[in-house]
């Protein structure tokens, strides 16, 4: 950050959480909130991205998940078109190893027949794994660089957010999640048509006699698999975000801080590997369960 205004600890933390907002702000919410603008705005902080309401897009979000889409796109479509039956490079070594890495999970947890399945486990898996490495980066360095680049233009640094994590933010995860379950109504309806999925919904577990009971608890049921989905993955991920923060604080509290804190940096770091990886690797697996369950006529 710009040593122009010192920010305290708690102005540091709210800082690195406030993402770099873009929405209409009434002029009656920011007359109440002391806000100095109004109309279409960029967030100038978090209260002006609140007050936005549901419809501001948070632009870090969108750049970020739609740039590391395109990257994985772009890698797995350069290995297809430079692939060779002879000694493959590392590149088409990596990839073949994730395919059938995602092959083989699939085939054990995917009963059904169809041909999206894969291919839909491979781009979750893979495009999850890019957002969620993206907490492994020093949690200064880009909302740093993003701020110098507005100083340019008279910016103030301390009023320009990023936040480079988009499964760190509940709207990537639950629109993935959402998405995830308008696939699994559709291929349930598709498989067991309109009558055998609410035969599902109404006559299971209890027969046609607990119908009001069957309805409530397979309804509940099929709710929650999209938002524990959306929350296991925020969840996971905003924690570890947390964590990176709190601990880059310590590099402001002297040298024993600043010595311990590279430590902590470091086996957190290690030990969050593993954290984002089988983050993503659970998403991409309940996807599949939730697709095998809409292909079968009885579970």
């Amino acid at each position: 950050m710009s040593t122009a205004e010192p920010l305290t600890s708690q102005a540091y933390i709210h800082h690195h959480l406030t993402h770099l907002g873009l929405g209409y702000l009434p002029a009656d919410k920011a007359e109440l909130i002391g806000s100095h603008h109004h109309g279409l705005v960029f967030a100038a902080n978090s209260q002006e991205v609140a007050s936005m309401g549901f419809w501001a897009i948070h632009l870090d979000t969108m750049f970020f998940s739609i740039l590391l889409g395109w990257l994985a796109f772009s890698f797995f479509r350069k290995v297809a078109e430079r692939a060779t039956a002879g000694v493959p490079d590392g590149g088409q070594n990596f990839a073949e190893w994730v395919v059938d890495f995602i092959d083989e999970n699939v085939r054990g947890s995917f009963s059904g027949k169809n041909p999206m399945v894969a291919p839909l486990a491979l781009t979750i898996f893979v495009w999850v794994l890019l957002m969620n490495m993206m907490d492994l980066l020093p949690v200064d360095l880009l909302p740093w660089l993003w701020g110098q680049l507005w100083s340019l233009f008279g910016a103030n640094p301390h009023h320009v957010f990023l936040r480079v994590v988009p499964t760190a933010d509940p709207n990537t995860t639950f629109a993935m999640a959402l998405m995830v379950f308008f696939t699994v109504l559709y291929y349930s309806f598709k498989v067991k048509g309109v009558g055998g999925f609410l035969g599902e919904l109404t006559l299971q577990p209890f027969g046609v006699w607990g119908l009001p009971a069957n309805l409530i608890l397979e309804g509940i049921s099929l709710l929650s698999k999209p938002v524990s989905l959306a929350l296991r993955l925020f969840g996971n991920m905003y924690a570890g975000e947390m964590i990176f923060i709190l601990i880059a604080l310590m590099y402001s509290g002297g040298t024993v801080m600043a010595v311990s804190a590279g430590g902590l940096q470091f086996v957190w770091a290690v030990f969050h590997i593993l954290i984002i990886t089988l983050q993503a690797f659970i998403f991409m697996v309940l996807t599949v369960v939730y697709l095998d369950m809409a292909h079968q006529t009885h579970h």
